[in-house]
């Protein structure tokens, strides 16, 4: 793996009303929801780290600890940006921040884990037939 901390991913969007709270189920008002905000933050670390990982490897999300610091409008432009901040074995950290055309809007960690696909899907089967 050639995955090592400064490597960086970013996504944007801009915010449609399917991005909002009320259209996913996480509130009422009509602003960008905390869940998108944490999938772009997740959109981003895959952009950082997937292109590098070896066939039949993927990266599954494991933890976030991610703050919602500002409201963003319909029709905002919002970025994800993580950078990588550390490698343990398989363990990949991220520090993200996610910012509107105004405010920093979130911050936080994302970490991930690099996984074999075929093996991981091995442990969900048999989890499926009541195995551990």
């Amino acid at each position: 793996m050639d995955i090592a901390p400064g490597l960086t991913g970013m996504v944007e969007i801009t915010v449609g009303e399917e991005h909002t709270a009320p259209s996913i189920g996480s509130g009422r008002v009509h602003v960008l929801a905390t869940p998108v905000m944490i999938n772009l933050i997740e959109a981003a670390a895959l952009k950082a780290i997937e292109h590098l990982l070896p066939e039949g490897y993927q990266s599954l999300g494991t933890h976030l600890d991610v703050r919602h610091l500002a409201a963003t409008p319909v029709g905002m432009k919002v970025r994800a940006l993580v950078e990588v901040a550390a490698v343990n074995g398989r363990n990949v950290r991220f520090a993200a921040t996610v910012k509107d055309e105004v405010d920093l809007i979130g911050e936080g960690i994302h970490e991930r884990v690099v996984v074999n696909v075929a093996k991981f899907d091995q442990r969900v089967q048999r989890k499926l037939k009541g195995g551990s």
